[in-house]
């Protein structure tokens, strides 16, 4: 396969040094979260040979979806920007930012982008979704099938389970929104989340085991933990490793057909997001630049480009005909999942998503404010008196 996805690459980029013949003597400034040295690397130089010059730092210099907008906003030297999520995006296209607007622009492939895509604005680049996951060996359930209706069951479920150590982060804020997803009421005070919603959280943080980890998959791996978390892109590549690892004695076994652990069963599904890519209106630059731009982002996103960067990073494209270039011949199971980003949310006219979006930036400053997610549980904070808070307040940013 892929030998296959790099002599269609080839081509992409053929057809690219063909149209843009110069386009190398043009810098083009690009922010992303999505940004790993791996990734970044491999864009580079993929985009050189495409006949196309690009500046873009790594996770060592930008990490994460706030730094990367707070940067590009800061400097307003960007001429293209990508990953984020909906939340982000959305507040990009609304204006949020003073200095980043996103220019209009259609790429040939905006129809293979399905629901993910703001028209004439960014289409989605890879599908990403946030997961409960389980061992089932005598490390884990020792062969009972977890089932459950809302991500939050888990904190009554007997068993013990890996919860992250800070509130910021793409991943732990889509598991926030997980795990939110059954208290939403659009008339609380707290953020339009019911208190109980808040107290499970907190009890998620008090019950879990932090291990240390960024990210929930490792201590699964280990056995650390029964039950844990992590996000589908590299889910797969990331088993298969471990598998090879003397390190990890007990790890999992098989990807797509799981041996000793499988997804929990839950009835709401999991929070989907995608990663968009749209083009900045940047002050000063030409019409034949800004075409240099365009022409790079008609590359980045097209089936091709987008197939190969599945292949190389263990991602699901968004591009419908990527997923065919890329070889799948069914949807894989950790795609298959009820999407509940989309649900409308009762009593609104939003989407789940569009409702996270609305309220994020409460959900965040509650958590801060209150002590969520403590690294340490020897200095847990004492558990608040959630009859007598004030909410008006915790849902705003604390003073500096």
């Amino acid at each position: 396969m892929k030998k296959l996805l790099a002599v269609l690459l080839t081509v992409a980029l053929m057809a690219s040094l063909l149209s843009f013949a110069g386009a190398e003597d043009y810098t083009i400034r690009i922010y992303s979260n999505s940004n790993s040295p791996e990734r970044t690397t491999w864009l580079i130089e993929k985009a050189k040979e495409a006949g196309f010059t690009i500046s873009i730092d790594d996770n060592t210099v930008i990490s994460g979806d706030t730094a990367a907008v707070q940067a590009a906003n800061e400097k307003k030297d960007g001429d293209l920007i990508f990953g984020l999520n909906e939340t982000r995006w959305s507040q990009l296209i609304n204006g949020t930012y003073e200095n980043l607007k996103i220019a209009d622009w259609t790429p040939t492939w905006a129809d293979q982008t399905g629901e993910f895509k703001y028209d004439g604005k960014a289409y989605g680049i890879v599908i990403q979704n946030v997961l409960m996951l389980y061992r089932n060996d005598d490390l884990g359930t020792k062969g009972e099938a977890l089932h459950f209706a809302h991500w939050a069951d888990v904190v009554d479920s007997g068993y013990t389970w890996y919860r992250q150590g800070k509130v910021g982060g793409t991943t732990n804020m889509n598991i926030n929104n997980a795990m939110l997803y059954p208290f939403v009421d659009p008339e609380s005070p707290a953020g339009g989340i019911s208190v109980e919603g808040w107290k499970t959280l907190w009890k998620y943080c008090a019950n879990g085991n932090f291990t240390g980890d960024k990210y929930g998959l490792d201590p699964l791996i280990r056995g650390d933990v029964q039950v844990s978390t992590f996000y589908s892109s590299s889910l797969y590549g990331n088993i298969d490793a471990a598998a090879e690892d003397p390190n990890y004695p007990n790890p999992l076994k098989g990807t797509i057909n799981p041996e000793n652990w499988n997804l929990v069963d839950i009835d709401d599904g999991t929070y989907y997001i995608a990663e968009y890519l749209g083009v900045l209106d940047k002050e000063g630059r030409t019409d034949e630049q800004t075409e240099i731009v365009k022409a790079f982002a008609e590359w980045f996103g097209s089936a091709e480009t987008q197939a190969a960067w599945s292949e190389e990073f263990d991602s699901y494209p968004c591009n419908s005909e990527a997923v065919k270039l890329a070889g799948y011949e069914e949807v894989p199971a950790i795609y298959a999942i009820k999407n509940f980003a989309l649900e409308k949310v009762g009593g609104t006219d939003m989407t789940y998503a569009e409702y996270v979006t609305a309220h994020s930036a409460e959900w965040t400053n509650i958590m801060t404010n209150l002590g969520f997610y403590w690294a340490d549980n020897a200095d847990a904070p004492a558990e608040p008196d959630w009859d007598n808070l004030d909410w008006a307040t915790l849902t705003q940013a604390a003073a500096e």
